[in-house]
């Protein structure tokens, strides 16, 4: 069995593409740094991620795909589930030796496969588009954490910096530790140290602006004067607004 070993990132996977190419050899398996090697290996190639080869690999994919179709391939990356790194290297295989028309094919398994992963990220990002709740710090700053189960973050950031322009916001992942800071002009990735517990599921009522706190309470009144108990139905309610989504917004507490 022939192992890549790759550095987890999407530039080293095109490059894990292009040494594949040049060794006409494809590997069984991608490992990360320091994974074990799988049973049965015979040989583990390293792959050095090179910022030229994956260029080039990504203009091959220029020619060959669609602005759309190659949007699939991005979302499924971000759907950082078990093995579908080597599932998307399969699938660009078959677009560089075949053509880009073999994406449209759903008989093939790996095909339906990626479609289905980019589909799910597709609808994690709508999802964050519809609940994050930003809270206002009493530094003027808003804030808001998510938890999405796959990474979507940062596939969102063009529609907050566009929605929140004139803010400045920390938009922050506690399952993937890292966010996004605006002051206003740029949205930067940040990895927090939080020293001071700040970084939890809601801001704490120590930490937010006076103003935030009556118009959470005005939203909580709002919310409880539109419910109708009669017409409660929980099981809708878990399936239009997923569950893990409940512990962010203001209005489920």
């Amino acid at each position: 069995m022939l192992v890549f070993r790759y550095d987890k990132s999407f530039d080293g996977l095109l490059s894990a593409l292009f040494d594949a190419y040049s060794l006409r050899a494809f590997p069984e398996a991608l490992i990360g740094p320091g994974e074990p090697e799988p049973l049965f290996t015979e040989r583990v190639h390293e792959v050095a991620t090179d910022e030229a080869h994956a260029d080039r690999v990504w203009r091959g994919l220029e020619r060959r795909l669609t602005s759309r179709t190659r949007s699939v391939i991005i979302y499924a990356w971000h759907g950082e589930q078990p093995q579908s790194d080597l599932l998307i290297l399969r699938c660009l295989r078959r677009v560089f030796d075949e053509g880009g028309g073999v994406l449209a094919d759903q008989a093939d398994p790996a095909m339906k496969a990626l479609y289905q992963l980019a589909l799910k990220v597709s609808h994690e990002r709508e999802r964050l588009k519809q609940f994050v709740r930003l809270q206002k710090a009493a530094d003027g700053t808003y804030f808001a954490a998510v938890t999405p189960e796959h990474n979507a973050l940062p596939l969102g950031l063009d529609y907050f910096t566009d929605r929140f322009a004139d803010q400045r916001w920390l938009i922050y992942d506690r399952r993937r530790d890292f966010g996004y800071y605006y002051d206003g002009h740029t949205a930067r990735r940040v990895t927090l140290e939080d020293d001071r517990g700040m970084i939890a599921d809601k801001l704490a009522d120590e930490w937010l602006a006076e103003d935030e706190r009556q118009f959470q309470l005005l939203w909580k009144n709002y919310f409880r004067a539109l419910a109708i108990p009669q017409r409660i139905n929980e099981r809708q309610q878990r399936r239009m607004m997923p569950r893990r989504y409940w512990k962010h917004l203001i209005e489920m507490e």
